[in-house]
């Protein structure tokens, strides 16, 4: 498991990296929605598998991070961690698409054991049928009437981002900044060669499954 802090209060801060530390749980830090995003954009949100969230943050409030998160799609699984402990904040939080809220001060085994339930309930990487493929993630392997289609590493990546997305139309800058990291050339057509070869593989005669939206990005249309 790996974590990201996102929490302005030094303090506060060390004492939630002393909890992780404790239990042998990786996690990164920032002390504000800006830098948060710098990270999670660097890998996609892949890089993290669960986002510890202040409300109380400089600049953008952890409210409003969330909101523009779940508004992007993105799926990552959220923990409020907050002095905020009314039972307004609490059903408010988790109304916004928080997966848990914890009120300091808590228990490191408290934090522990909210961050592995979290983590089992936001296990989705199951095999999935997207028009008359199979996809499953946990070995990347991708069938059509149980014969296997053979794609690289990038072209599956590219095909279950789009999985994932559940319709959502993803630009080309998040597919490069998710599979390339943030320091990309933004002219590349790395993409979209990419997606050209995806498609000759997956899709038939008549059967189109990736959407083109010019000049915005890529939707799975099945």
């Amino acid at each position: 498991m790996k974590v990201l802090i996102v929490d302005d209060d030094p303090a506060s801060k060390r004492y939630t990296s002393m909890a992780l530390e404790e239990a042998g749980i990786e996690y990164q830090s920032a002390d504000c929605a800006q830098n948060a995003r710098a990270l999670l954009d660097g890998t996609g949100g892949d890089g993290f598998d669960v986002l510890l969230l202040d409300v109380e943050l400089p600049g953008t409030k952890g409210w409003e991070f969330l909101t523009e998160l779940r508004a992007e799609g993105c799926e990552i699984p959220v923990v409020f961690v907050t002095v905020r402990e009314s039972l307004e904040d609490r059903v408010h939080g988790l109304n916004l698409g928080a997966d848990d809220y914890i009120v300091k001060p808590f228990e490191f085994t408290e934090l522990v054991a909210r961050l592995r339930a979290v983590l089992r309930r936001s296990i989705r990487d199951v095999p999935t049928r997207v028009g008359d493929l199979t996809i499953d993630p946990q070995v990347r392997r991708v069938e059509r009437s149980g014969k296997p289609i053979e794609l690289t590493p990038r072209e599956f990546d590219i095909l279950w981002i789009l999985v994932r997305a559940a319709g959502r139309l993803v630009s080309q800058k998040e597919l490069l900044a998710r599979l390339w990291g943030i320091d990309f050339d933004p002219e590349t057509k790395n993409v979209e060669v990419h997606v050209h070869r995806l498609r000759k593989k997956i899709e038939t005669a008549g059967r189109i499954l990736i959407e083109t939206v010019y000049g915005e990005g890529y939707r799975l249309k099945a």
